[in-house]
């Protein structure tokens, strides 16, 4: 399933940011429209995206390309979604709540089936290179960066309008493991027939970001277009500034030698050693989509959990929590060799995407202001495990053609490993610069809770605000 994303579904609002994660859940969610018509426009992009993505290595194994060839792909698509993710971050703190990106995104997932059936494979039977290099532009544009677009503008929708984000997201969780139940199915009628459907659900989203506009978004967009109004958006030197900033390249090290690998290896990798564990390939084919589905149904629930965990352990710790289960999934996927432990570890997925998405967005909310939350998602997060991916997949490619899966998904593992022995000494602790939102810990909030207390009761002076005692506490 596509990362993500992107996410700040745990810790502490700041004034008129009600949706900021790890809030309670708005009363009546339901009724919120901003919630619904967000989490519906995401559930639909994730249909459109999981049906042919997730048998997107089989496809191309079908299409005649060895491991190498198949790195290749991975790696130039990589790289277009680098230049393009950077591009629509940027585009988007620009634009603030405004849509126009996210409808030119659901035009391309509308148009995908006839691309890929009329164009792109004839093409990669004639040339592969340049089918490559025109699939990495549409396919990018359209799902690998536009997915960290869409989870970026349903964060930022999150906060505006008073909403979990981590609650709208899980519904994008939950269409991808919806058609993952049946893509396995129709792969094996008619690999094409997956990218049709994928147009289907794409016409869906473009309808729905093109005629769904809630009266509070209606009212947002009037106000950000008075030329009298204050100026929310970033400038094009804060943007620049965000490159200069150490604090971000220490977790673009980071992300770069774990997040990297969710796509070289559980993309590139996984869905053909899979199926390799079975009598046929048909048969592995049809257990692994209705395996894929029920993790990420899995997946879908944990983004609800996940939350409370970061309350718990905070945003650090929830970082290299996932970490260490992205070692531990692969690792064992080199060490065991039948298909019923395999699946069993496979299910670590489910824990693993969203202790990364989650913990991530709310990490740049934490420490960076927020109002760059597009622009710092994209760059220290979605930017840094596509350059991984360009700097490994073909490498790994080669490596898996000729020692095979134990060697390769063991030289990962190790990868990963050190990387979360890195990243314990220098990713920042959630009380050390706190330049965006705080957050509190469940330990925090009584302690701030005590101060209050101890402050109030002889009038010798008022509660310190929500926003003071925060920072008191870091």
């Amino acid at each position: 399933m596509a990362r993500s994303t992107t996410t700040p579904a745990a810790g502490n609002p700041a004034p008129g940011n009600a949706g900021n994660a790890g809030n309670a859940p708005a009363p009546r969610i339901w009724h919120n429209p901003s919630y619904m018509q967000s989490s519906f426009g995401i559930f639909l992009f994730f249909c459109s995206w999981g049906i042919w993505w997730s048998f997107f290595q089989r496809w191309l194994n079908t299409m005649g390309l060895n491991g190498a060839e198949v790195g290749t792909v991975y790696s130039i698509n990589s790289l277009a979604t680098l230049i393009l993710m950077f591009g629509y971050g940027l585009m988007q703190d620009k634009l603030g709540i405004k849509r126009k990106l996210v409808i030119a995104i659901a035009a391309i997932a509308a148009l995908v089936g006839p691309f890929v059936q009329f164009v792109y494979a004839p093409l990669m039977q004639t040339n592969l290179m340049l089918a490559a290099l025109l699939g990495s532009v549409v396919l990018s544009a359209g799902f690998m960066a536009g997915c960290s677009l869409i989870e970026a503008l349903t964060e930022r929708y999150s906060r505006r309008f008073g909403f979990e984000y981590g609650q709208s997201r899980a519904w994008g969780s939950f269409g991808y493991a919806i058609v993952a139940l049946v893509a396995g199915l129709v792969f094996n009628v008619n690999p094409m027939i997956n990218f049709w459907l994928g147009s289907a659900f794409g016409i869906g989203m473009l309808v729905v970001y093109l005629t769904w506009y809630p009266a509070e978004q209606k009212e947002a967009l009037r106000e950000a277009a008075d030329p009298n109004a204050p100026k929310t958006n970033p400038t094009l030197r804060e943007m620049g500034h965000v490159l200069k900033m150490p604090a971000l390249w220490v977790l673009i090290v980071f992300m770069l030698l774990t997040n990297t690998f969710y796509t070289v290896f559980d993309q590139q990798m996984f869905p053909t050693y899979y199926a390799s564990l079975f009598a046929s390939e048909a048969t592995g084919n049809s257990v692994y989509g209705a395996l894929n589905s029920v993790q990420v149904f899995c997946e879908s629930a944990m983004m609800g959990v996940v939350p409370i965990i970061m309350r718990k352990i905070g945003v650090r710790n929830a970082l290299l929590l996932g970490a260490t289960v992205m070692f531990l999934r692969i690792g064992l996927c080199g060490i065991f060799h039948d298909a019923v432990m395999i699946s069993v570890v496979k299910m670590f997925h489910a824990i693993e995407v969203p202790l990364f998405c989650l913990p991530a967005f709310r990490y740049f909310t934490l420490h960076f202001n927020p109002k760059l939350s597009a622009t710092l998602y994209m760059v220290g997060f979605q930017i840094a495990s596509q350059i991984g991916q360009v700097v490994f997949s073909t490498p790994l490619g080669m490596l898996h053609d000729r020692f095979g899966d134990r060697t390769t998904f063991l030289t990962i593992s190790a990868i990963v490993l050190l990387a979360t022995i890195y990243g314990f000494f220098v990713i920042k602790k959630d009380n050390e610069q706190v330049d965006g939102d705080p957050f509190l810990t469940d330990a925090d909030r009584r302690r701030r809770d005590e101060i209050e207390a101890n402050l109030e009761p002889e009038g010798t002076g008022p509660v310190i605000p929500l926003d003071r005692a925060d920072k008191v506490l870091a």
